[in-house]
């Protein structure tokens, strides 16, 4: 079941010692020096490339129409088309921000350079890098960022699709959208027909750029029967959310739902109060739309924290996961994702589904006593029963006999990010295989990086650089020798998934479907192995809090 990988570790090691600046700078003289960039025709017109390292790259594409004045909250609409040859070789659309939550100085850099773009409503770009301009049929793989539907960006070097699209043969997509109270307020009891699809636009957004792919990619070298969505933590929530849209039907044939199964989204009510609480916060009316849609950016975003606290607690506190998100309101999204069941709209969708082994410990981070690992054993069980409840003595007793030598800031951490990301991982991987149509997949990224001495273990998002190769655009790995060979098996397997709609690759051992059976999981780490059930115990308990 098991085998060490064979991989050539020396090129690897080679990559990793460069850092990501040193590439960018590499890249950016490639470019200069390029003799003819590529020019491609898009339905809009065409646009100028940049060809670096084999690969082109198109960066900051329109897929839709400004989303500001009286565009905001209304569907996406089509670019204008452009004369000329229009240059695609900077980032673009970087969307209005919500509040992140706390990072912990020290921590914050590790990921690379964020997005230095301004933010604006001008956001609906997406960035392209395919290895030729033939007429290839080449894999899709169009991926959705992370930031809980409220934050983030794809114009970052963590997300360059350059290695990913060389290792696995495929065209690599990130798509920008419209976030938090720009993408997800639901005004259609308040402002009716003209405002039916403001719950869902920033989502509605992403059903664009798939058209856009659709009609487009093949110019690309892509082939657009053969389309992958993909994405991390809130970008899994976008994939999950795609998986129940019947807009969305047949603009992709596989989904990679990464730290972030999204299992049930808001409800109509729900999301209507919230957007009545935002209205109290702006003094405006529900006949002053057009007010609305002219008030600036920051007073709208000033009114995400005070209207959401003004809502009583969610239903299923482990489950239901965005302030503001998608809306199930019975027509672009007509039923949660995996809740009670699995989409019939997607039983012909293959589904690879997992996160990593401690994703809360980044989220536990700016926590003092965590960090420092002196958090007590009373404040441990305090905190156990924010999500556990009456549960809480029997999860303290299951995870110290599952973990034996973790101190209690340890086992906050694994208690967390089982009650916050694993169980919904868990979920959705039990009912999508309970259809009995299409496999899925799960894994569970396992690999702890060393930096500071081990604190942030296999944090969340942590996997993200391993998928795309971008492991040196980073410092999340501290440079580790184990981790290339680890991001070489990763990026292979995504991009044969991809390709096949299975992960299995030379990378690789087998990788069974997960099952009623046996729940085969792959766990990644310097050796990649199926274990079954993994943590039988704690599924069952968990499973039962979640849907108590």
């Amino acid at each position: 079941m098991t085998r060490m990988l064979r991989l050539d570790r020396r090129r690897f090691l080679v990559q990793s010692a460069l850092t990501g600046a040193a590439i960018l700078v590499a890249r950016r003289h490639a470019w200069a020096a390029a003799p003819s960039d590529p020019v491609v025709d898009t339905a809009s017109g065409k646009i100028r490339g940049a060809a670096a390292d084999g690969i082109n790259a198109f960066k900051g594409i329109p897929y839709g129409a400004s989303t500001a004045g009286a565009n905001r909250f209304m569907p996406p609409q089509k670019p204008a088309p452009w004369s000329g040859v229009r240059e695609a070789v900077d980032w673009a659309g970087h969307a209005p921000q919500a509040f992140a939550g706390r990072r912990r100085p020290e921590v914050s850099a590790l990921s690379g350079t964020p997005d230095k773009v301004p933010v604006s409503e001008d956001c609906l770009t997406l960035n392209l890098w395919t290895p030729g301009l033939d007429v290839g049929k080449r894999p899709v793989m169009v991926w959705y960022h992370g930031g809980g539907f409220s934050y983030g960006s794809a114009n970052t070097p963590r997300t360059d699709g350059t290695n990913l699209a060389r290792r696995g043969d495929v065209v690599v997509v990130t798509v920008n959208h419209r976030l938090n109270i720009f993408g997800f307020l639901d005004l259609a009891e308040l402002g009716g027909e003209e405002f039916a699809h403001s719950a869902n636009a920033g989502v509605l957004d992403l059903v664009a750029a798939l058209e856009w792919v659709r009609e487009n990619v093949a110019n690309f070298g892509g082939d657009p029967g053969k389309v992958t969505i993909f994405g991390q933590s809130g970008g899994g929530g976008k994939v999950s959310a795609l998986l129940a849209m019947p807009a969305a039907k047949g603009l992709f044939q596989r989904a990679i739902v990464m730290s972030g199964a999204g299992i049930r989204m808001a409800e109509h009510e729900r999301a209507t109060k919230l957007a009545n609480a935002v209205l109290g916060e702006v003094g405006l009316t529900a006949n002053e739309f057009d007010k609305l849609q002219a008030l600036p950016v920051e007073r709208l975003l000033a009114a995400i924290e005070p209207a959401q606290k003004k809502l009583g607690p969610a239903p299923f506190k482990l489950l239901d996961r965005y302030g503001f998100g998608p809306v199930v309101e019975g027509h672009d999204l007509p039923h949660h994702p995996f809740d009670p069941t699995a989409t019939d709209l997607s039983d012909d969708v293959p589904v690879m589904v997992g996160g990593t082994k401690d994703e809360n410990a980044i989220f536990l981070a700016p926590d003092d006593v965590v960090w420092s690992r002196t958090l007590g054993e009373d404040e441990l069980k305090t905190r156990v029963a924010e999500v556990a409840g009456g549960d809480t003595d029997a999860v303290l007793a299951l995870y110290r006999r599952m973990h034996p030598g973790m101190n209690p800031a340890e086992l906050l951490i694994e208690i967390t990010t089982d009650a916050r990301f694993w169980v919904r991982s868990v979920l959705l991987a039990e009912r999508k295989a309970a259809k009995g149509k299409a496999p899925v997949y799960m894994y569970s990224f396992n690999w702890q990086t060393p930096v500071f001495d081990g604190k942030l273990m296999a944090q969340h998002a942590l996997d993200v650089p391993f998928v795309f190769d971008t492991l040196a655009a980073t410092r999340i790995t501290g440079h580790s020798p184990a981790a290339p060979p680890i991001a070489a098996a990763e990026s292979a397997t995504w991009a044969a998934f991809a390709r096949s709609g299975t992960p299995d690759n030379n990378a690789i051992p087998h990788w069974p479907s997960y099952t009623a059976a046996d729940r085969a999981t792959m766990t990644i780490d310097t050796e990649w192995r199926v274990q079954n059930d993994p943590q039988h115990e704690a599924r069952l308990l968990w499973t039962k809090i979640a849907l108590a």
